[in-house]
């Protein structure tokens, strides 16, 4: 997910040199790919019942709020305009936390619909029947 955000506002910035006045529908898109990356892969993990998805959202949360701000500044001063190591101040702190809250609200409410979403129903065979086994 890091990787992803940094990616992503690295282009969103490089876009911004080229088009300063217009970048509302990109901004919008590509909040709307992160958002349903998060929940999408939330709900999957949710509907496949992993152990402990709750926290493992929270842990790549914490994760994902500072890697991708350093990601940022780097990719930015490769690609766009040599962004100096001033910037990961302002990296570290809101940029980190918008892209962790970015990560865990979608997730937190990805897993709570994948968790509602029913399987395709399973062979008779592999159905549970409820009844204690008579072994």
């Amino acid at each position: 997910m890091a990787l992803l955000h940094g990616a992503a506002v690295t282009v969103l910035a490089k876009y911004e040199v080229f088009n300063p006045t217009d970048k509302t529908l990109v901004t919008a898109l590509t909040l709307a790919v992160l958002v349903g990356a998060a929940a999408g892969w939330g709900a999957v993990d949710a509907w496949q019942g992993k152990p402990e998805r709750g926290k493992n959202w929270f842990i790549a949360a914490l994760i994902a709020g500072p890697v991708s701000g350093v990601l940022y500044v780097i990719g930015r001063a490769v690609f766009v305009d040599q962004t100096g190591a001033s910037e990961l101040g302002g990296a570290l702190t809101g940029g980190a936390a918008f892209s962790a809250l970015l990560v865990l609200i979608p997730a937190g409410l990805g897993l709570f619909v994948g968790g509602r979403i029913t399987k395709p129903d399973q062979p008779a065979s592999e159905k549970p029947t409820g009844k204690p086994s008579q072994a």
